[in-house]
């Protein structure tokens, strides 16, 4: 599927209740009545049945390991189970199951313990803080657990969750964390579409997006702005597509991603529990994987989230680059190629020409000098030279900023660039802008961005190859 990188969790128990930790695998499913689990286990990892449960947990990150997959160490919880809800007593320092202490000791004892395990990059100090809203105490055992980690490991990121369930980090603008080390501190926040504020069922799709991305750079998108590496450890949606707000959010979320060049991880890989709140078997409906985790859930999301999967913008790219723009279409998750001087369609975005978004409007092609043009309504949208034409000069319309939109020359209408079912990229009259709740904008859904990966195609538009709007390509 194309990832990197695994958000492990573990339960604060684990590393220090030996009671726990030395539980043999097989006595912990059968204490809670799963024999079918316990049968399965036998035949498909039968090595790892009568290890302690500490032992399974380092064999699971060993595995990660063979197979080059990075890891995160989330401490979820204090107790072994589903999480959360705000009186579970796991949410915030001094809980029923949250002594401030026992939580340093345990990560100190995960740190230590892979302290030479090179996959293992980051830990995450806590998951999702609520009920508590103190700052103070945020900030001092933060600071301790900060600490803690980076004495036990150095090699390893530091990530600090914010509050109310990591949905703000907003505390942070008057104050900063004070920390002995530098170069590894890393803020994390959660963004889902039931906890963001947005009306996506009943609102305006473009309104409901403009409106929750404003809050989400006040909440926690502003630490990009002032230098701190920010990562979505958590964003989420049902994955059966038949959820009409979860719809929307998501691609309001997949154009942030895009424009920001965000790190993040998706809620969930598994597509079933072995038990989740008391239910046996218990299906995941935003798992990645199927119930039984043989296939993906999701096929075409796993295609529309590829072009995010590897940096637009870096780290990992050539400083020599220039940046330039790409136009990202989120619904697809691809980018606009040029076919022709005549045609314009949806591709890779690691294929993706280089344009030149100018301050007088105009969408011009890096090193030919020819621009984006709109001929009329239902035609496709062309490459020319004459750039001073209004038929040339491109606004972002509505709250979204995603109506790529320009007046024709002849008759002054306004049209928006739109990408039809089979990739092609057209000028129609632009839809949805506001106040419709019931109008699907996504098709006129573009997002002009930054990048500085290896312009391909060399400077003619006749070098490029022509391999179909939805050829498939290799995940990074």
């Amino acid at each position: 599927m194309g990832l990197n990188c695994v958000r492990l969790t573990w339960p604060t128990y684990l590393a220090t209740n030996a009671t726990l930790a030395n539980l043999p695998l097989r006595a912990s499913l059968e204490r809670l009545g799963m024999p079918e689990s316990v049968a399965g286990v036998r035949v498909n990892n039968p090595g790892l049945l009568d290890l302690p449960l500490i032992d399974v947990f380092q064999e699971v990150v060993s595995a990660l390991a063979k197979n080059n997959i990075m890891v995160i160490l989330d401490n979820q919880m204090t107790t072994p189970g589903w999480c959360c809800s705000e009186n579970d007593g796991n949410g915030f320092f001094g809980d029923k199951y949250f002594g401030p202490e026992e939580w340093l000791k345990g990560l100190s004892a995960m740190a230590t313990m892979f302290r030479n395990t090179k996959n293992v990059v980051g830990m995450s100090l806590r998951n999702e803080l609520r009920g508590s809203k103190n700052v103070s105490l945020w900030f001092r055992y933060m600071q301790l657990g900060a600490e803690v980690v980076h004495a036990a490991n150095p090699g390893v990121l530091v990530i600090l969750s914010g509050l109310n369930f990591d949905n703000t980090l907003d505390f942070l603008v008057p104050n900063q964390i004070q920390l002995t080390f530098t170069g590894k501190l890393v803020f994390e926040q959660h963004w889902y579409g039931f906890s963001d504020d947005g009306n996506w069922g009943s609102q305006n799709q473009n309104d409901a997006c403009g409106m929750v991305v404003d809050s989400i750079k006040k909440k926690g998108l502003f630490l990009l702005q002032q230098g701190w590496p920010l990562f979505f450890s958590e964003f989420g949606f049902d994955m059966s597509g038949t959820h009409v707000a979860d719809n929307r959010y998501l691609t309001c979320f997949l154009t942030v991603a895009a424009e920001m060049d965000l790190d993040w991880a998706i809620w969930a890989l598994q597509g079933s529990y072995y038990i989740r709140e008391g239910t046996l078997a218990y299906d995941e409906s935003y798992g990645l994987l199927s119930w039984d985790w043989c296939t993906a859930r999701n096929p075409s999301f796993i295609k529309r989230i590829n072009a995010l999967q590897s940096p637009f913008q870096g780290p990992g790219l050539p400083n020599s680059q220039q940046p330039y723009n790409v136009i990202f279409h989120p619904l697809s998750g691809l980018c606009v190629l040029v076919k022709s001087s005549e045609a314009l369609e949806l591709g890779p975005c690691d294929k993706s020409n280089a344009w030149n978004y100018t301050k007088g409007y105009e969408l011009i092609l890096k090193q030919t000098g020819q621009c984006l043009q709109a001929k009329s309504v239902g035609e496709n949208a062309k490459l020319g030279t004459s750039c001073s034409k209004s038929s040339s000069k491109w606004k972002l319309l509505s709250n979204s900023g995603m109506h790529v939109s320009t007046e024709l020359t002849n008759n002054g209408t306004r049209v928006c660039l739109e990408a039809s079912p089979d990739g092609n990229i057209t000028t129609n009259q632009c839809k949805c802008l506001t106040v419709d709740p019931n109008c699907n904008p996504e098709s006129q859904w573009f997002k002009i961005i930054l990048s500085s990966k290896h312009i391909p195609g060399g400077t003619s538009i006749l070098q490029l190859p022509s391999r179909g709007p939805w050829s498939p390509t290799s995940s990074s």
